[in-house]
């Protein structure tokens, strides 16, 4: 079994306000794989958010009105 790769703190915080970004576009009308489908294809909007220092609230809010 391979190590799993261990993340820098930076893309750990990341992923975990990506993943509050997801419940936050569910709550708003999307399925989870829309949602999901959704961050993936503008990874690089939804990073930029972050280091804006949006809360995944508004981020999603911000997704869901394009």
């Amino acid at each position: 079994m391979a190590k799993k790769e261990k993340l820098d703190p930076e893309t750990e915080a990341l992923i975990k306000w990506c993943i509050e970004v997801e419940g936050f576009l569910v709550a708003g009308g999307a399925t989870v794989a829309q949602a999901q489908e959704h961050i993936e294809e503008e990874v690089e909007w939804f990073t930029d958010q972050f280091y804006d220092g949006l809360t995944p609230e508004e981020a999603a809010q911000a997704a869901l009105k394009d």
